[in-house]
């Protein structure tokens, strides 16, 4: 009933515009199904002309057409009067005005406009005249247009399966319409989702000219989508681009195929890129046919490797073709791929034949916590099989490099090891661990160089005792928490092989720094492993200041005290060559990172070899980002190392700067430099717009002529949009 004794009877029921500007801001907005109830929640504000009514909920009844706003309501008149009440019952021209228009002020500040809204579907939500704006008005103090939105005519949503469904739907930038669609259909609105929907993209390059990319779809559902993507290009003609996207209950397909006739062969250099017609097919599928259990695929076919680089249709530098199934539960993980890899550029078919496939590799992981007080154990198992059909060899510098042999090998390994934390006096924590290894590998010998290994088979076990020890030490003086922590391991791998794979097809990568200091084995894969008994020594030094600054600096080396130093063993890879693990006493190792001013933060690593002594490795960097103005400083070091195929000393040093020059407008230019050969590396500027809702910008790059990608000029365009709850999707071009 009306509050009594504080307004008229018929205060409610006075002419009211159903036109007139209204609008219900809300924290929350929910609809229940089962009592069909819409409820908005948290300072919920129903404005309609000219009246303005507050209060801590707002509830309408579908089935009594009740509308009622409840705690501490008060309602303002067009006249400027107030009137409190704890309940109000809400009737006449302002009932149907909360019915016939709504605004929905989300908690970050986003906001949903609608004309109407009908429930009247228990398991959808139809919203007539939608907006959604991030930035609420979108009007900033001064009046200017900002953020992004999107409207269509009629949004449905289903309260099933969070799908919303929009007919003729709109994008707009800063109050400006950019982008239309006849019709949509989301899974949902996450940033995954969003970030699918496809844009149009403008840019230049000197093999394409021109270039301007415009999606269409024609035709969007709940279950399809069909995507045509026609781009014409200054120099190379029409590219015609289709993508099919077929969804189920418990997975998705998707199916995309591209490909043009080429107007200029003679813009690439690559042979097998200069032909009348290039193009390619990619499909893709994943599924959950159970709880746990994710299957899927992948495969790529093209015309030639460098088609879909040479048109910017991928950033990868190869692809894969993979048949997959994998589960994962709360402590275990398990995974079964077949993959053939195939390289992507200026790459020959003879080449591709270099690139391993596994048949298959198979990882198990598994975790078993025991009772409390005993410690867990941990089990992990990998099959991998490679073939290969040609020798995958190289030469750097005058340096030979195997990374593979022609043929056909197995490699299976089992690892189980329990450990537990004890915490003595004072925080001493001790970790034991105890463990063992076992591998058996065989190898056809079917390659044809000389230095590959014969037809072998290799069984190997191996023991595995190591103690963790630290004892961290905190101290407070007021202002700012520092932390010393002494680190001391003994790892010993009892075994004297360290090629348990026979040919190392998976352990290739390794540099030594901070990240990996204190590892039991610091090989990448399962072909290599440590050997002999080794300590690591070192520690972390923390520091925590009240003003939110921090420094954090690890530290150490590694020495090998007994038994064959697998870093030291020949490997036709040359995994370790230069490492700085190749010799008994380490080079010494040290990150450093931090912030002591808001806005400023720093970074680096040392590779100190202590016996000559010299800085083998660094890298240093900073930042600084304040009122629109920014700074990146970075430079990186690698001494030369005629073992590892670096004749001379590699390093090189870059500068980016950010400049603002009007409110949300900034300059940014960039320029790195190779300190080496006294050559520039790459130079580029241009100029973005941030208004934190809306992210776009141009710039352009060249580069020098020691460059990975050596003398070549690009034009970038990015677009991002942005929301204060979490949202941040955008593409580049």
């Amino acid at each position: 009933m009306f509050a009594q004794g504080l307004i008229p009877v018929d205060f409610f029921n006075a002419p009211i515009n159903p036109s007139a500007p209204t609008a219900v801001e809300a924290a929350t907005l929910a609809f229940d199904a089962k009592s069909n109830v819409i409820t908005a929640t948290g300072n919920v504000v129903l404005k309609a002309d000219g009246y303005t009514l507050s209060g801590n909920n707002l509830v309408y009844n579908r089935v009594t057409r009740d509308l009622r706003m409840t705690g501490n309501v008060s309602v303002r008149d067009p006249s400027g009067n107030v009137m409190e009440s704890q309940d109000l019952n809400v009737t006449g021209g302002l009932k149907q005005a909360f019915i016939n228009a709504m605004t929905i002020t989300a908690y970050d500040g986003s906001r949903i406009t609608a004309d109407s809204a009908d429930y009247s579907q228990a398991l959808q939500t139809l919203l007539n005249n939608v907006t959604y704006a991030p930035c609420g008005e979108c009007v900033d103090a001064k009046g200017r247009k900002i953020g992004w939105s999107v409207h269509a005519t009629t949004g449905t949503k289903n309260e099933v399966d969070n799908s919303v469904t929009l007919e003729q739907p709109s994008l707009a930038l800063l109050g400006i319409p950019v982008f239309w669609l006849p019709y949509l259909w989301l899974p949902d609105l996450s940033a995954n989702t969003v970030a699918s929907i496809q844009m149009p993209n403008f840019s230049y390059s000197d093999k394409t000219g021109g270039r301007a990319e415009i999606p269409i779809t024609a035709y969007s559902s709940r279950w399809t989508d069909i995507i045509l993507t026609p781009t014409l290009m200054s120099r190379q003609g029409l590219l015609v681009g289709a993508e099919w996207i077929q969804r189920f209950e418990f997975g998705a397909i998707r199916v995309k195929a591209s490909g043009l006739y080429q107007l200029d062969q003679t813009a690439f250099s690559f042979p097998e890129a200069q032909r009348d017609w290039r193009g390619a097919i990619q499909t893709s599928g994943e599924f959950t046919p159970a709880q746990d259990w994710t299957v899927g695929w992948s495969y790529t076919a093209f015309t030639d490797a460098a088609y879909l680089p040479d048109y910017n249709l991928t950033v990868g530098k190869s692809s894969v073709d993979e048949i997959y199934a994998t589960n994962l539960t709360n402590n275990t993980f398990i995974d079964a791929r077949v993959q053939h890899f195939n390289l992507l550029g200026d790459v020959y078919a003879a080449d591709q034949e270099k690139q391993g496939e596994t048949l298959p590799t198979v990882r198990f992981d598994h975790v078993e916590e025991l009772a409390p007080g005993f410690g867990r154990i941990d089990i992990s198992a990998k099959l991998l099989g490679v073939q290969r059909q040609r020798d995958a060899t190289s030469v750097v510098n005058g340096v030979p490099y195997s990374f593979g042999y022609a043929g056909n090998k197995q490699h299976a390994s089992l690892q189980a090891g329990w450990q537990k934390q004890w915490i003595g006096a004072g925080g001493f924590v001790a970790t034991p661990y105890l463990g063992g290894r076992a591998d058996v590998a065989y190898y056809d010998g079917n390659s044809p160089d000389p230095v590959a290994p014969g037809e072998t088979t290799l069984w190997s076990a191996t023991p595995i005792a190591a103690m963790d020890v630290r004892f961290p030490m905190a101290a407070n003086d007021g202002s700012t928490v520092h932390l010393i922590e002494p680190i001391g391991q003994l790892v010993y791998r009892g075994s004297g092989n360290t090629a348990v794979g026979i040919t190392n097809d998976d352990a290739q990568s390794f540099v030594f720094d901070d990240t990996n200091l204190f590892s039991y084995n610091r090989f990448s894969g399962s072909d290599r492993q440590e050997t002999g008994l080794r300590a690591n020594i070192g520690g972390r030094y923390q520091a925590n200041f009240a003003n939110g600054g921090y420094v954090e600096v690890i530290a150490g080396q590694s020495f090998q005290l007994a038994g064959a130093n697998a870093f030291a063993a020949a490997d036709p890879s040359n995994t370790a060559v230069g490492s700085g693990m190749d010799v008994d006493a380490s080079y010494a190792v040290l990150g450093a990172y931090g912030s002591f001013v808001e806005g400023v933060k720093f970074g680096g690593k040392l590779q100190i070899d202590t016996g000559t002594p010299r800085v083998a490795r660094a890298g240093l960097g900073a930042s600084f980002e304040s009122n629109g103005y920014s700074a990146v400083l970075d430079y990186r070091y690698i001494a030369d190392s005629a073992a590892a195929g670096v004749p001379q000393a590699q390093h090189e040093a870059g500068a980016e700067v950010g400049v603002p020059i009007t409110e949300y407008w900034t300059i940014k230019g960039s320029a790195y430099w190779d300190l080496a050969t006294n050559n520039m590396l790459e130079v580029g500027g241009g100029l973005f717009y941030d208004d934190g809702y809306l992210r776009f910008g141009a710039s352009a790059a060249r580069t020098g002529p020691t460059h990975t990608t050596a003398n070549d000029t690009r034009f970038t365009g990015t677009i991002r949009l942005l929301a204060p709850a979490g949202l941040d999707v955008g593409h580049q071009y």
